[in-house]
């Protein structure tokens, strides 16, 4: 941010998306990041000189922000969040007219339009004063509402800490937990202020939240990210589980509940997944990496939930977004209708699976040859099949090991996972060896 993310390139992808649009209503939201004041105005001048109505929603989750498009007229919409990243990143999510982020191939016409560098430019008379629309967020709080069971929360009589981060659920959170009836402890919701720590919701950074639920002897304390894109959570007592867990509960729920339709995640998500969905009866369909896969693909399958391991998880009866406040109120309906601790009810309901990771520095020129060069190679004994969407993901019973080039890094990435230590830790060995010996 600062360096790459310049005023310049911000006003032309402004006018690249009104062009892509074809003017129109287009709204705009934000993150609490401090560079968003100076992001945001850029954006909209683009869009401005472009021809385009620009209503601002300010400072909301950028979920709210999707609805808000979804719901209304608007031809598409701007999120200014970098998500789960530190304070000194921001970025541009671009949502279409029905509300889901550009998938990859409308994200690749948008760049082609600002490569070329022919905007649709409006005339002084065609530009339109910037509106703003304070009742989205509302809006988005009453829709979540509207897909839980509330008497039966409230009666349970919960108490919930929250850690929001200061970001952008930091208002709208603690407003949810108390219209769903739930005796709140809120902390970081002060969104003029910095983030407290990072603002990815991983087992790593949820040492504070894990000290409030301690203290107050909280029922369950959830953490957002600095958008509400993703959720991560603590139970009682203070045990942290991974990201990984969010999409296992929020499933769960959607499903013994009876929503119809199939289950979406990703390759790197884990394998408890297709587990869950098989015991109801459900299959499981596989993505590559993102939310544009995500989302999409939740679209086709017309899926009951779809989601990722890192906590982002799309409810399609609200809407294809990942949304952080609708997971936390999915988990809460399910909390709240059970007999048991929700650590025991992890325990006898959630199968278990151990996941490890690691990464071998590579230059992008070399890494997808040494990709190419593992793909040619036999399939292991244990295994049975291989997915080639995301990288390369080789899949056994009880076990997968997946192998991909970062996007953003010149790197080999390794995940794996299976039932125990040590078997997902000498996956992970295995095949980063492999990789060095191809370089």
């Amino acid at each position: 941010m600062g360096h790459t993310l310049t005023p310049e390139l911000l006003v032309d992808f402004g006018q690249a998306f009104a062009t892509y649009v074809g003017r129109g209503t287009v709204l705009v939201s934000r993150d609490t990041r401090n560079s968003g004041k100076m992001v945001g105005p850029c954006v909209v001048s683009g869009l401005m000189g472009g021809g385009c109505q620009v209503v601002d929603l300010g400072i909301c989750p950028t979920a709210a922000l999707q609805l808000a498009v979804k719901q209304g007229p608007a031809v598409g919409g701007i999120a200014i969040t970098a998500g789960h990243n530190d304070a000194s990143w921001n970025a541009l999510k671009f949502v279409r007219d029905d509300g889901i982020f550009l998938n990859p191939r409308q994200n690749e016409e948008l760049l082609d339009i600002y490569h070329q560098g022919e905007y649709v430019k409006a005339q002084w008379d065609e530009l339109h004063p910037i509106a703003a629309d304070p009742d989205a967020a509302e809006r988005h709080l009453a829709a979540i509402v509207a897909q839980v069971d509330v008497e039966k929360v409230r009666e349970a009589h919960l108490k919930v800490a929250v850690d929001c981060i200061n970001g952008a659920c930091s208002q709208d959170s603690p407003r949810l937990l108390e219209r769903l009836g739930c005796e709140v402890v809120a902390i970081n919701i002060e969104p003029r202020q910095p983030f407290p720590h990072p603002p990815e919701p991983s087992q790593a950074n949820l040492s504070q939240l894990r000290a409030i639920v301690q203290a107050v002897d909280a029922d369950i304390g959830f953490a957002h990210d600095a958008d509400g894109d993703r959720l991560g959570f603590v139970a009682s007592g203070g045990e942290i589980f991974s990201e990984q867990m969010t999409i296992c509960l929020c499933e769960e729920m959607i499903l013994r509940r009876g929503d119809a339709g199939p289950v979406v995640t990703n390759l790197s998500t884990t394998q408890a997944v297709d587990d869950i969905a098989a015991r109801y009866g459900r299959e499981t369909h596989r993505t590559g990496i993102g939310q544009a896969y995500i989302t999409e693909s939740a679209l086709n399958y017309q899926a009951a939930i779809a989601g990722e391991g890192s906590g982002g998880i799309v409810f399609p009866r609200l809407n294809y977004a990942h949304d952080s406040m609708a997971a936390m109120a999915h988990i809460l309906d399910l909390l709240a209708g059970l007999d048991e601790p929700l650590v025991d009810f992890i325990a006898h309901n959630i199968p278990h699976y151990v996941m490890r990771q690691g990464q071998e520095h590579c230059p992008t020129e070399r890494a997808y040859s040494v990709l190419e060069a593992i793909r040619t190679q036999q399939l292991p004994a244990w295994a049975d099949s291989r997915d080639l969407q995301d990288g390369i993901k080789i899949i056994g019973e009880g076990r997968w090991v997946q192998v991909r080039v970062s996007q953003t890094e010149p790197l080999i990435r390794v995940m794996a996972e299976a039932r125990d230590v040590a078997t997902a830790r000498e996956l992970v060995r295995e095949y980063l060896s492999r990789a060095r010996q191809l370089m």
